[in-house]
């Protein structure tokens, strides 16, 4: 196994500074840049454990902290193990956080970590991967839409509202992506329905996108967040299989 290198580092943004979670193969070489947007619930030592997986196999990843306007990580006050079943006031601290981070908002912090990426030399020159988790997933395909010169490929993870009806709705950036983009949908998931999925497809397909979308089934809305109550192992453990398998095509390594 890749030991890697961990540390916690400060991005400075036009509304203040992120903190962030940052680790990359020791080595001392330069690998291909992946930036790594966290669910709701924040960044917190599982995000950060997955984010070392992600080094292990070559890759220098960055973990924003997207909710730095509210405060530093740990932004909430959560158990050790999360279930919303028995939290029921969790998403009542979580809600106004993200109602904070708009979409302009995004866009503008995903150009700060973006550069931030590219002036590290643990990075590699060249584009990025991007990875993300619930409202991660609606980050990472804002950001493939912004950037398309800076992002090769993008896997979104049970993520909600990617095709709502809102006039800034995430697949509205289709027809400005040019990234290859993996989606691997949670079958029981309210926040994002068929026809949502439905949405998104076309607009993809219409663009002209390279990009595969898959919903697991039986896998609850989180199942790769093994912290929480809807992690589902078959269903996380096949995340990585195909987000590795992404990463492989898209970010050239060495």
């Amino acid at each position: 196994m890749t030991s890697v290198n961990k540390t916690k580092v400060e991005i400075p943004t036009a509304d203040g500074v992120a903190d962030a979670y940052f680790t990359h193969p020791d080595d001392g070489a330069a690998h291909p840049g992946v930036l790594f947007y966290m669910d709701a619930f924040g960044l917190r030592p599982h995000l950060e454990a997955m984010a070392d997986r992600l080094a292990e196999a070559g890759y220098a990843v960055l973990v924003p902290n997207v909710f730095y306007r509210t405060g530093p990580a740990p932004v909430f006050d959560l158990p050790e193990f999360i279930d919303t079943s028995q939290r029921t006031g969790i998403f009542d601290q979580i809600g106004p956080a993200m109602q904070e981070l708009t979409a302009d908002r995004a866009v503008s912090d995903a150009e700060a970590y973006l550069a931030w990426l590219a002036d590290r030399p643990e990075v590699a020159n060249g584009p990025v991967g991007l990875t993300g988790y619930c409202m991660g997933a609606r980050l990472a395909l804002r950001t493939a839409g912004a950037f398309p010169e800076r992002v090769a490929a993008a896997g979104g993870f049970h993520g909600g509202n990617l095709a709502t009806d809102d006039a800034d709705s995430p697949h509205l950036v289709a027809d400005r992506v040019r990234a290859e983009l993996y989606f691997g949908h949670a079958d029981h998931d309210h926040s994002l329905p068929p026809e949502q999925i439905e949405r998104l497809n076309k607009a993809l397909t219409d663009a002209g996108v390279r990009f595969r979308a898959e919903v697991y089934e039986g896998a609850n809305h989180g199942y790769t967040q093994a912290d929480t109550a809807s992690y589902n192992r078959d269903a996380a453990e096949r995340h990585w299989k195909e987000l590795f398998a992404l990463f492989e095509r898209a970010l050239p390594q060495g």
